[in-house]
């Protein structure tokens, strides 16, 4: 069968941690609802990936999301492009002649409109496309394709008991590279006590009474910063490795969001479909301030 006469079909490289995958997934996944265009994912950029907990979007959520094989890559792309090492080399701004009519990078942060004119006759999508904005038309199914599959056991029952008895407030803090690798950290940049302690006093005006979770890679860090003005706080600290989505699932569950600058806790409060919940997000997402003008939503505060 030739290139021309196969079905468009919309494929998404999945890529980074599972907040990251999330946002990927999401803006193919809307792009295809509303094109009418089947929506599947390309996980082959983790083989060899060392980082985060490989591909976890289709282990740990209730999604629909079809795997793309080389064969439907290639019907999209073209033989030689559709090798993983080939598309990796193609996200450079030097080789996009050679791209192709499908093969589409994401070129800045923000909302690109364009895509949804492109999404039609196909497309491959290499990015990470965060911004509501792509799937904010279809925020209850995306809630339910990204439900959980495993229900809380153990402490993590415990934990989600508390959280749905007490007027829960889940904190975020994001450390682990972005605190330990000079390079992530001078993209990034990280939340400093004082942005949480304005968090949680804005809370305070507006909620009486309530009850602080914090969840953290360096749950020490937490400890000894934060805990000492906050005893009440409790720290979830045993969620780690493949488990790591747990304390994303558990701060869905909470009822007000403090999020760090990270992807996984952005997710964590928009999962909340309660439209009464306050989330305070940072004013600045990365230390070099990329317009991140489309990433938090309009209802959110930004501090």
């Amino acid at each position: 069968m030739g290139m021309q006469s196969a079905a468009p079909m919309i494929i998404v490289n999945l890529i980074g941690g599972l907040g990251n995958q999330m946002f990927q997934y999401a803006c193919g996944w809307a792009l295809g609802r509303d094109a009418g265009v089947p929506v599947k994912v390309a996980t082959d950029m983790f083989d060899g990936y060392t980082l985060r907990n490989g591909s976890e979007l289709r282990r740990v959520l209730s999604t629909s999301a079809g795997v793309a094989g080389f064969g439907e890559l290639q019907s999209l792309l073209g033989r030689w492009r559709a090798r993983p090492r080939v598309r990796r080399w193609l996200a450079h701004d030097m080789l996009k002649p050679l791209r192709g009519h499908h093969f589409i990078v994401e070129q800045q942060f923000r909302y690109n409109e364009e895509l949804r004119g492109m999404a039609r006759r196909g497309v491959y999508l290499q990015g990470y496309w965060q911004s509501e904005r792509y799937f904010e038309k279809h925020t209850e199914i995306l809630r339910k394709e990204f439900a959980f599959k495993n229900t809380p056991a153990g402490r993590n029952a415990e934990l989600a008991r508390e959280i749905r008895e007490d007027l829960s407030v889940s904190v975020h803090i994001r450390r682990g590279d972005y605190a330990n690798c000079p390079k992530t950290r001078a993209f990034h940049g990280l939340c400093d006590p004082d942005y949480y302690v304005r968090a949680i006093e804005f809370i305070r005006r507006h909620v009486p009474r309530f009850r602080l979770f914090a969840f953290s890679d360096d749950p020490q860090w937490v400890v000894r910063k934060l805990r000492p003005s906050y005893p009440e706080m409790v720290v979830v600290n045993h969620n780690s490795g493949d488990q790591s989505h747990m304390d994303m699932q558990l701060m869905s569950m909470c009822h007000h969001h403090i999020i760090a600058n990270s992807s996984f806790s952005w997710w964590g409060a928009w999962l909340n479909p309660d439209p009464n919940k306050i989330v305070i997000a940072p004013r600045r997402w990365f230390a070099n301030a990329p317009d991140t003008a489309d990433l938090i939503p309009n209802n959110w505060i930004r501090l």
